[in-house]
């Protein structure tokens, strides 16, 4: 595999629709932690600069021109637990409780430890910032979005109760999270070695959004506006991570949002070659090789699968090669590499 310098303008001209850049860029929101150390062997210690300087080898050798990094900001959650019975295992998934939250009512809300922003809240950024290649930026990924804290805080059904029940309540927590997201991204925009945002915020399932538009008008759009209208501030694209079907919000994602690029699509809902002919003149795509078939087939079908979305996604650039959502654990690496191979190969 060819492994030539990063160039975050590569990936700009890409997101910006400015044209076909040099070669198709590759873009993932991230990869779990045991695919990177399958790949090239885990980190030589828990040391911050050690950690940080092997995050930066692992895109860089692969082919990325940038790193996506978390800040060290979190909402605190009430997780459930299960046995990971991947082959590459976390040894427990986790996910968040549906049914209820750490805050449901006044007292809670009261008691709840809402992150508070420091200078120690970019440690991590910072690292991998001092350690970047030339012609490489980082994109930082939020702490979630405010969808995504809100039910997550919550818990989806008490937070769906809530909207009639205790309308204060949500958007007193939504006022929360915009608070903190806003002071996040002012300084994460201002960074010289970053390029570009991540707005990860999951907002719909296979038939359509989470919450009705209504609702993400009222306590989520209005945030994510702010978000964008910071980074964009600093001439830098917002790229949003967001899963499920979206039709009935795309246009106000872009129009009135803000999002320069959309990441997250896999087949039952609509392939990114679909995606791309409806909003391909609008916004960017990224990424879009499906999961089933990055994580269940077999490596020729992910080739065959893989030059099927270059042919239809490259041509006129606005495109990014990567997975439908993420480089998960249960992915098998042969087939990541071989996605990222059929890559390298288009066009040479």
């Amino acid at each position: 595999m060819r492994r030539p310098e990063p160039d975050f303008a590569r990936f700009l001209k890409t997101v910006r629709r400015e044209g076909e850049p040099d070669r198709v860029p590759f873009a993932e929101l991230f990869h779990d932690f045991e695919i990177m150390a399958a790949i090239q062997g885990p980190p030589a210690s828990d040391d911050l600069d050690a950690v940080a300087a092997w995050r930066v080898e692992f895109w860089r050798d692969l082919g990325y021109d940038y790193v996506s990094v978390n800040t060290d900001v979190s909402f605190p959650t009430e997780g459930l637990y299960a046995e990971d019975t991947a082959e590459l295992s976390h040894g427990q998934r986790g996910w968040v409780n549906e049914s209820t939250g750490l805050v449901t009512n006044w007292e809670q809300f009261d008691r709840y430890p809402w992150p508070i922003v420091t200078d120690a809240s970019f440690r991590t950024l910072e690292a991998v910032g001092r350690r970047l290649p030339e012609g490489m930026k980082v994109i930082p990924t939020l702490p979630g979005g405010p969808l995504e804290n809100i039910t997550f805080i919550m818990g989806f059904e008490a937070f769906s109760y809530a909207l009639v029940e205790q309308p204060e309540l949500v958007a007193a927590i939504a006022r929360k999270i915009d608070e903190v997201l806003c002071q996040v991204v002012a300084v994460t925009a201002s960074m010289d070695f970053v390029g570009a945002q991540w707005l990860n915020d999951d907002m719909g399932f296979k038939g359509g959004t989470l919450a009705s538009p209504e609702v993400l008008r009222q306590y989520v759009f209005p945030t994510q506006q702010r978000l964008c209208e910071l980074v964009h501030r600093h001439g830098k694209p917002v790229l949003l991570h967001s899963c499920g079907k979206l039709d009935a919000i795309t246009d106000e994602l872009i129009d009135e949002v803000g999002i320069d690029a959309k990441h997250s699509f896999e087949d039952v809902i609509l392939p990114v070659w679909e995606a791309k002919r409806k909003w391909g003149h609008r916004m960017a795509l990224l990424g879009g090789v499906d999961m089933d078939v990055l994580a269940r087939g077999s490596e020729e079908q992910v080739r065959a699968y893989t030059r099927r979305c270059l042919a239809e996604c490259a041509p006129g650039g606005g495109w990014a090669l990567g997975s439908g959502n993420t480089v998960a654990n249960y992915v098998p690496v042969r087939n990541f590499l071989a996605m990222l191979e059929e890559g390298w190969r288009y066009g040479s």
